[in-house]
């Protein structure tokens, strides 16, 4: 079954971007996966399609008028797809939530904008909130784009070597080793030699450690939410 993301947006020109270049273009064009970007704003019903009003309560910006985004939600067919809105204060998304959306039949995005949206649509069309970092965007559609490329790429068939995605950093809880490739001697440093030895369990084992040590370096967090905490040479 094609996997089918629909992004609901204001600026729909800003789809596929990027994804429509290389692996993700590529597949998409074969219909390995497939994307629909929908207007918000062709569901407003005023004469200026107006999709945005002051915020309650006073205060700076404007926010996202519930009526029309939830006619937006409600054309798309109720399949089961989960609803996510690109939010800043969503829970942190993390490589298990994006291999469990690629293992599902699609997803929907709502890309936020202004201030925000009214709650009572997020509360009412159960939309999941999901931030790609603790940062703002001028709108949801960049971090919707940097979701989809994260999914689309461990779809089946998408990448030519399936193991590519398999030794990557978060798949196995820990940041990813150091990569070497020719020349042997580049300004004056080697390749490590183990690399190059031929000893396949002897690589495994310095890559798990080299791993071990970055993430620890890095993002020790990590380690503490996977339980590896094995004390690592420096």
């Amino acid at each position: 079954m094609t996997f089918k993301a629909s992004v609901l947006t204001l600026y729909p020109d800003m789809f596929p971007g990027h994804l429509g270049q290389a692996l993700a273009g590529r597949a998409l064009e074969r219909g390995d996966w497939s994307l629909e970007a929908v207007q918000i704003r062709d569901f407003a019903q005023d004469k200026h399609r107006s999709v945005d009003d002051t915020p309650s309560g006073g205060g700076a910006g404007m926010v996202l008028r519930p009526d029309v985004l939830a006619r937006a939600i409600d054309t798309l067919p109720a399949d089961g797809r989960p609803r996510l809105l690109m939010s800043p204060r969503g829970r942190p998304l993390s490589q298990d939530k994006v291999r469990s959306i690629a293992e599902g039949d699609g997803v929907v995005i709502v890309c936020g904008r202004f201030e925000g949206i009214d709650q009572r649509v997020i509360d009412s069309r159960q939309l999941e909130e999901v931030s790609i970092g603790d940062y703002i965007l001028s709108g949801g559609e960049p971090a919707a784009l940097t979701l989809l490329d994260a999914v689309v790429r461990i779809l089946p068939g998408v990448m030519g070597n399936q193991l590519s995605g398999v030794h990557e950093s978060f798949e196995d809880g820990l940041l990813e080793h150091p990569h070497y490739t020719r020349p042997q001697v580049f300004e004056g440093v080697e390749i490590p030699a183990v690399l190059t030895s031929g000893n396949h369990a002897a690589i495994e084992k310095w890559r798990r450690e080299q791993s071990l040590k970055l993430t620890q370096e890095r993002r020790p967090d990590l380690l503490v939410s996977t339980g590896q905490t094995q004390p690592v040479t420096k």
